[in-house]
């Protein structure tokens, strides 16, 4: 069985949309695209080198697939270039014939379905970046095994969520916890089972 891995670039009020610039995800007319890049921080290039040290295939969304797939090939010959352009690339798409970045392979019409044939498979660890449907389906059912949130210390206001209305209740259990001199911040957790209530005091 592979071990699926969520890593997120979130901020403080859980919105997920067009962390990495202008114009990279407007839907909804959203304005505020590339709002991770003021903290940038060493420490998230320490957290992208540990989560891709093995060998790993890529969970994507289109537009991730595609924003990918127009800077990667291009990136030089680099560690993390070489592995992000050799790693099988399995994409929720409704165009499966345009995927020209290879190797690649689209997840079917059912995302869910398609992640949990891939994670009964044999085969590298599976590293999903972004994407609001991808995460969507691996937080619907349980799939991922270890969430990696980049938490961005700003309030955006508006945008696509990461923990969208209808996502079921669950524990996390903080298993490591990192702070950045910008002020970034990696929380990395892994599934604790159903949530639990109680009283204080």
């Amino acid at each position: 069985m592979r071990k699926i891995t969520l890593l997120e670039y979130i901020s403080l009020d859980g919105v997920i949309q067009a962390p990495g610039g202008p114009g990279e995800d407007s839907d909804a007319g959203f304005p505020y695209g590339g709002w991770s890049a003021p903290f940038d921080d060493p420490l998230l290039d320490e957290a992208v080198e540990t989560a891709h040290a093995e060998m790993f295939d890529l969970l994507l969304g289109r537009r991730t697939y595609d924003i990918w797939a127009g800077y990667w090939p291009h990136a030089g010959d680099g560690p993390i270039a070489t592995k992000f352009n050799g790693a099988v690339k399995y994409v929720a798409t409704h165009r499966p014939e345009s995927l020209g970045w290879g190797p690649a392979e689209d997840l079917g019409t059912d995302i869910a379905a398609g992640i949990r044939r891939l994670k009964a498979q044999e085969g590298p660890d599976l590293v999903a970046w972004g994407s609001s449907s991808v995460a969507a389906a691996l937080l619907e059912h349980g799939l991922a095994d270890e969430v990696v949130l980049i938490v961005v210390p700003v309030i955006l206001g508006t945008g696509k969520r990461v923990f969208a209305e209808g996502t079921p209740p669950r524990e996390l259990k903080l298993i490591r916890s990192r702070t950045g001199a910008s002020g970034l911040m990696i929380h990395t957790f892994e599934p604790a089972g159903p949530l639990r209530t109680g009283r204080i005091g």
